[in-house]
């Protein structure tokens, strides 16, 4: 099997390899969405990541699965034949995209062109772990615990900021402007591919040392807890920046915890609230017409006015 390119090698996006790193520690965080640029390597970090975590039981790698488009309800759900199972009695049941993702990654490409009542199911089936199928009296249960991420392109339709708000993590990415950092993405990306075996074993040491970092901050999680300061700082930076609902605040607990757990930390501070704040409201805030400035600008500025 053809090596997957490394995590560690990704050159910038840090946002996103953070949430990514962050969703992977804590799974209930609820999902990344990335908006941004073509072929800025949002496909290729995921796949990276599920590569890099270690296998399930009996060798078994994590689980990769690409949602296309044009899914039916039936291949993302699974489906029950009932033909058998009346005339047999036999519960048969042909198992979904949902059910090859369990324990890994789900990811969507273009997930603001998926049909909403699809996507709708996809984050009721990822916030409670399981997936269900009924059909003519008949059910199925089974485990569906995978993280899902979700990416497109804003110029070619937004996604419903009911659906969008049910994503835990949001962020934009854009091509870089950087040229030196251009140059060096074309240096990897021609290594990679003249000698991928070759390119991963350069890597294997930074590849290593990140997972022992997952591997660290999924133990410490347990034993974190969120002062009352730090969630009172939640709450007031929900405030002032017009977040509807709670979903803000629990994401914020919950990304700060994460983040704090991957450096190391023992104690949730204001440091790691402010770290996650952006990727975890700037999906939740309403437009404000007498205030055109973008949602991170605006999540930016109330931090310094409430934390500086």
């Amino acid at each position: 099997m053809r090596a997957a390119f490394p995590f560690s090698a990704i050159v910038g996006q840090d946002e996103m390899k953070r949430a990514l790193l962050i969703a992977a520690v804590d799974p209930k965080i609820g999902g990344v969405m990335v908006f941004g640029d073509r072929g800025t390597g949002k496909s290729t970090a995921a796949r990276a990541l599920a590569a890099l975590l270690p296998p399930l039981g009996k060798g078994k790698p994590v689980p990769f699965v690409d949602l296309p488009l044009g899914a039916t309800e039936d291949r993302v759900v699974g489906a029950l034949d009932i033909e058998r199972a009346l005339g047999k009695g036999e519960k048969a049941f042909e198992p979904g995209l949902l059910a090859k993702a369990d324990q890994g990654f789900l990811y969507i490409d273009e997930i603001n062109l998926l049909e909403d009542h699809i996507v709708d199911l996809l984050l009721d089936v990822a916030a409670s772990g399981e997936n269900v199928v009924e059909r003519e009296g008949l059910s199925v249960r089974h485990s569906a615990r995978f993280v899902l991420i979700g990416s497109g392109n804003p110029e070619e339709g937004e996604l419903r900021p009911q659906l969008l708000d049910r994503f835990g993590l949001s962020l934009e990415v854009r091509t870089s402007q950087d040229l030196d950092t251009r140059v060096e993405i074309l240096r990897r990306c021609d290594a990679f591919e003249r000698t991928p075996d070759a390119f991963a074993a350069d890597w294997a040491k930074a590849e290593k040392k990140t997972l022992n970092k997952i591997a660290k901050a999924k133990k410490l999680l347990p034993e974190l807890t969120v002062p009352d300061d730090v969630l009172r700082a939640a709450s007031e930076l929900c405030i002032a920046v017009g977040a509807d609902g709670l979903r803000g605040e629990l994401t914020l607990m919950r990304a700060a915890r994460a983040a704090a757990a991957l450096g190391g930390k023992t104690l949730v501070g204001v440091t790691q609230l402010r770290a996650v704040a952006p990727m975890a409201l700037r999906h939740r805030l309403r437009r404000n017409v007498l205030d055109e400035t973008g949602s991170t600008a605006r999540i930016e500025r109330a931090l310094s006015e409430l934390f500086d």
